[in-house]
């Protein structure tokens, strides 16, 4: 089955709303083995709206629509795609009962006459109800078995909702047994998309039959496996053998799958090994430590941390030796380790890692220009300490240089000493 996404509001054209609706709908169909062949968005006009519908009707004969189903009167949705069908709108007495006794409840007063147009719906609709909001969702379908399916704009109204009933709609409208669309995600670290594609070589364009994307991003390029037209056990199985080679390929660039998040990894692997965690942050400004304490029982692990953004501060803080900061600078091999070291000492624990860099957009010198980043690990006096120059703006470049010092403490664990490249200057 293929699908079309229109999403409506003026908000997502002047880029006050990120459309997040469509990336949940996308996701969530394409576990049925329903495909979403083009997403589009138009604003709250109904000629727009009733265009952008009209023309993914003639392609795929089936549309979900969110947005513009509230009580204002820029909430055109419903109208709009009634018209397209030759359906006039109707009042629901049930709908608007449900939403008097709503407001009586929630507010203790009657319900404004802006909230009647709630009740209005196209006739001949199917009513979707909404367990987490006050708009209904609408499914109008046609004689030729084309139909669009209207649901609210607010998040957490449309994840709900399409849990709730459009899932189990569509699910009895597909075959038993047909195709379906499975996914397989290897996150990688620390190389680029060229040297990656490179690494895999003839695996580069597909494997196995099924399609690779490259999908570069803060945490690292993800490589992502899909396969769209095999039944699902033979989906999982090509899945996890193309899995296997690119494995083989890439080897000790892979931190995890799916949604794996470094950080959590790292967690879990020192409270396996019963090691304790202290950060010593410059550039990163807490960052590292955010990350860690993001995770649900990183107490037992992470026990604090500094922002040692100013030199004094590394000094008495951390021990950091004022000579170093005057031969090296504070960006160098002796900071970083220090800083390592003093996180470690001064918090008792097992590890200890220090992140100093320079992240932009000024500070930069040709010796030492921006985004180039320094990070020791002290594993119980063994201090480990290698150097970046990681792209992006200063954002990014921040978090690259937290998510870079995960990836050495993950590559210690694994004693992959020379791919880690320890001490290197590049």
């Amino acid at each position: 089955m293929n699908i079309e996404i229109v999403t409506i509001g003026d908000e997502l054209l002047l880029g006050f709303t990120i459309d997040t609706n469509a990336a949940h709908l996308a996701r969530e169909l394409a576990a049925l083995g329903v495909r979403i062949v083009r997403r589009a968005s138009c604003g709250d006009e109904a000629g727009s709206i009733a265009a952008a519908v009209r023309d993914a009707l003639e392609r795929t004969g089936a549309v979900i629509t969110t947005g513009g189903l509230g009580p204002t009167a820029d909430d055109m949705t419903k109208p709009a795609i009634a018209s397209i069908f030759g359906r006039g709108m109707v009042m629901d007495a049930a709908i608007l009962s449900a939403l008097e006794e709503r407001w009586r409840k929630r507010f203790g007063h009657e319900l404004p006459a802006s909230n009647h147009q709630q009740a209005m719906v196209p006739e001949g609709c199917t009513i979707l109800p909404n367990r987490h909001g006050s708009a209904p969702g609408i499914w109008l379908e046609d004689a030729e078995q084309r139909w669009v399916v209207m649901l609210p704009g607010v998040p957490r109204e449309m994840r709900g909702m399409l849990a709730d009933t459009v899932i189990p709609h569509l699910r009895e409208r597909l075959p038993v047994g047909g195709p379906v669309i499975r996914t397989r995600t290897l996150r990688t670290v620390n190389i680029a998309e060229s040297a990656l594609a490179d690494k895999l070589g003839e695996l580069a364009r597909g494997v196995n039959g099924l399609s690779l994307a490259y999908l570069p991003g803060s945490d690292g390029v993800d490589l992502r496996l899909t396969s769209y037209t095999m039944p699902e056990a033979e989906a999982e199985a090509r899945l996890a053998e193309a899995a296997r080679l690119v494995r083989g390929k890439v080897g000790r660039f892979i931190y995890g799958e799916g949604d794996d998040d470094l950080a959590a990894l790292m967690l879990a692997e020192c409270a396996t090994r019963g090691l304790t965690l202290a950060v010593a942050e410059s550039c990163t400004g807490g960052m590292l430590g955010m990350r860690l304490t993001a995770v649900p029982g990183s107490s037992r692990v992470v026990q604090g941390g500094t922002i040692a953004y100013a030199n004094a501060v590394k000094v008495r803080e951390l021990g950091v030796s004022q000579g170093d900061l005057d031969a090296h600078g504070a960006v160098s091999e002796p900071v970083a380790r220090a800083m390592a070291t003093g996180a470690r000492l001064r918090f008792g624990t097992n590890i200890g890692i220090g992140i100093t860099g320079i992240a932009g957009p000024e500070g930069g010198t040709p010796e030492k220009p921006v985004g180039t980043v320094w990070v020791a690990v002290d594993l119980d006096g063994e201090v480990h300490a290698v150097r970046a120059i990681l792209p992006g703006d200063r954002s990014e470049i921040r978090y690259r240089a937290a998510q870079l010092a995960l990836d050495r403490l993950r590559r210690l664990f694994e004693n992959d000493h020379d791919a880690i490249g320890w001490t290197a200057r590049g």
